[in-house]
């Protein structure tokens, strides 16, 4: 299996930055997984929010690999545990899927045609997180979904 985040913005602080490189070394023998960053749009110079949200979108569009099966991060998202998650993902390897994209969007949203694109979308729950934790969370909950797949200690 091959994963691929994107995510709009740049990890700037270096407790975001090392968080992220901790849990892409852990999944590494378990999934390829690449982190792919697009530009945030500032929506002042974009000419507004809604201009800002299809310029991010058309840059995650095209950061999507071509067959990858995409899961948007979303907060009215399908909420997962840690067990279900594992099993969507395993799932979706056996059905023949050997890419998945998970696509956090920027802090104005994400453009329909984003929306479009995904297959499935994801929830951490109705709370809202700052997108670096949220990346930090999800590279987290891929890492915990292999470990529960391959039934190893980690998950409790």
């Amino acid at each position: 299996m091959k994963f691929t985040v994107i995510a709009v913005g740049k990890l700037k602080e270096r407790f975001w930055t090392e968080a992220c490189a901790e849990y892409l070394k852990r999944l590494q023998p378990y999934a390829k997984t690449q982190v792919v960053e697009v530009a945030d749009v500032d929506p002042a110079r974009a000419g507004g929010d809604a201009a800002a949200v299809e310029r991010e979108g058309a840059a995650i569009l095209k950061a999507v690999p071509d067959r990858a099966h995409v899961v948007l991060l979303a907060i009215d998202g399908k909420e997962r545990s840690s067990e279900s998650l594992s099993a969507r993902i395993d799932s979706l390897g056996l059905s023949g899927c050997g890419e998945i994209a998970f696509v956090i969007g920027g802090s104005c949203g994400t453009s329909a045609d984003v929306r479009a694109r995904a297959n499935e979308t994801l929830s951490f729950g109705p709370i809202t997180l700052p997108h670096n934790l949220a990346r930090v969370v999800l590279l987290e909950q891929l890492y915990r979904a292999c470990k529960i797949s391959r039934g190893e200690p980690y998950h409790k």
